[in-house]
């Protein structure tokens, strides 16, 4: 089983030796990854639904792995834990605000984690916002092309440190520290997402007005600068 390039670059931010928990696991590609490769000693599966649910327990017995190695839950995000039970979760495949407010919904489980694998399908620059907020810090970060598409993937760790700035909470501050190849592509995607509600904006006088107009206006013309480097 080859994971794609998106998992393979959640698998690689996971510590080794941890006992980790794939949210929104789907057919538990990862969680079976990260046994086989030695990466966690143990992992919990969890889904909220229960197709993808149905799957995970299939894919788990089609590669012999044991009830101590995988634990495959039905229940909704972080709900399926307890407390301590792990010190690693994956979260992928769906919107940064929706794994913000998973993370708020299981408090006590929170408290006990040590890594965060994140991986939003939008709104990374509020996931990124929050986990500043919430004594958490940016320790790595990286992007990779799977279906034709580019994903952000986001390792977190305990420890508050100094929030970064907007326009890096929007690039990802440690993307902009490391510049992996597909950076310009991905800061290209947000100039024209950016550039998108710009224009919508200008359709109506009152919003060119506003302070949001004048926040994005001036993340265009950041993110044009950022894209001469």
């Amino acid at each position: 089983m080859q994971l794609d390039d998106r998992l393979q670059a959640l698998a690689d931010f996971v510590p080794v030796g941890c006992r980790a928990a794939d949210i929104g696991t789907d057919h538990g590609y990862l969680a079976i990854d990260l046994i086989r490769e030695g990466k966690a000693n143990f992992v919990v599966a969890g889904d909220l639904n229960e197709g993808p649910y149905e799957a995970a327990k299939r894919t788990v017995h089609e590669n012999a792995m044991d009830a101590d190695q995988i634990s495959v839950r039905l229940g909704n995000g972080l709900q399926v834990l307890e407390p301590g039970e792990v010190d690693t979760v994956c979260i992928a495949g769906m919107g940064g605000v929706l794994m913000t407010q998973i993370l708020e919904q299981s408090p006590d489980v929170v408290k006990k984690l040590t890594t965060l694998v994140l991986q939003p399908m939008n709104g990374a620059p509020e996931l990124r916002t929050w986990l500043y907020r919430h004594n958490w810090h940016i320790a790595d970060e990286a992007l990779a092309v799977a279906d034709g598409r580019i994903y952000e993937i986001i390792k977190a760790e305990r420890g508050r440190v100094k929030r970064p700035a907007p326009l890096d909470l929007l690039i990802g501050p440690v993307l902009w520290q490391k510049k992996p190849p597909l950076l310009k592509h991905h800061i290209e995607s947000l100039l024209f997402q950016q550039r998108r509600v710009l224009n919508g904006m200008e359709k109506s006088p009152r919003a060119c007005k506003t302070k949001k107009y004048e926040v994005i206006k001036e993340q265009v013309r950041e993110l044009e600068e950022r894209l001469t480097w």
